[in-house]
């Protein structure tokens, strides 16, 4: 019988220096991610209502220069930040535009989309873990490892959309409030990492998803009339004015490497017989010893 010990203790050498390819999780990073959604929120109805394209023409396009994005993302081998937050802009306008599209085009509840993409992000995650062993953002190096962490952040998107709007019905809560309320869910999410060290993979994609409602209530209360609880900035000025964040702490990533990871990758195909990469989720640097 073959008896399987894990020695921690042993590491191979790391022999390649690799870049990460999405960012570290940073205080830019969620402020810009906030930035982001409210700005997808603002120019999606820019584009849906004002300009009178309706909702299938926006989903079009708006779906063509995501694509577009993401082939820029892919080819890159490393953090990039304005091609990767033009990704997450888009992807969030495409999130929101699938869970409208679903619910005003087809008729579908928003009860049975909530439902619905939290099976297909739990889904995701699994067929994730099942291939890589990991759900780490920071070891987002091969191009199966990107597929996978762009596929969750669609559905947080979608999921968010959906998850929001469901609770801004039921409560009736006002633009305002509402954005106050989700950011005080987050803060207990935030609580929940540094407090009391719920596991750091769990507690990100719980403060992703819940970004998006966040974001989006806080467009709203920029972008909508005073009447309608608003503050009247409409949606041209309010995506300007979040669009001007974002450039601004971009340009801020961008000079100083903000968000910039290095992963050591051992050189498994070199290392002792019976040895093998154990990845802890956080970096690829323990082997694992197998004793007959």
């Amino acid at each position: 019988m073959t008896n399987v010990q894990a020695d921690m203790s042993s590491a191979l050498p790391a022999d390649t220096l690799v870049h990460n390819r999405v960012p570290q999780v940073t205080v830019d990073f969620w402020l810009v991610k906030l930035l982001a959604v409210t700005v997808g929120e603002t120019a999606a109805d820019f584009l849906n209502m004002n300009l009178g394209l309706g909702l299938s023409a926006t989903s079009l396009i708006m779906s063509g220069l995501l694509l577009a994005a993401l082939f820029l993302q892919f080819a890159q081998s490393k953090y990039v930040p304005w091609i990767y937050w033009l990704a997450v802009v888009l992807i969030s306008v495409v999130g929101t535009l699938i869970t409208d599209n679903l619910v005003d085009n087809l008729g579908y509840s928003l009860q049975a989309c909530t439902i619905g993409f939290s099976i297909a992000l739990a889904a995701t995650f699994a067929v994730w873990f099942a291939f890589e062993k990991t759900l780490s953002i920071h070891t987002i190096y091969t191009f199966r490892r990107e597929v996978f962490y762009w596929l969750a952040i669609l559905f947080t998107f979608a999921l968010g959309t959906a998850a929001g709007d469901l609770a801004a019905e039921g409560l009736a809560l006002g633009y305002l409030q509402a954005g106050l309320a989700y950011l005080a869910l987050i803060a207990v999410i935030a609580a929940a990492y540094y407090v009391f060290k719920v596991n750091g993979i769990l507690t990100f994609w719980l403060a992703y998803i819940f970004t998006r409602p966040m974001g989006a209530s806080f467009g709203d209360l920029f972008s909508q009339p005073v009447e309608y609880g608003g503050l009247g900035f409409g949606t041209i000025m309010t995506s300007l004015l979040f669009l001007g964040g974002i450039v601004a702490v971009i340009a801020y990533m961008q000079i100083t490497h903000d968000g910039d990871e290095l992963i050591a990758v051992p050189d498994i195909d070199n290392a002792p017989d019976g040895r093998e990469l154990v990845d802890d989720g956080e970096e690829l640097v323990a082997v694992r010893v197998k004793a007959e």
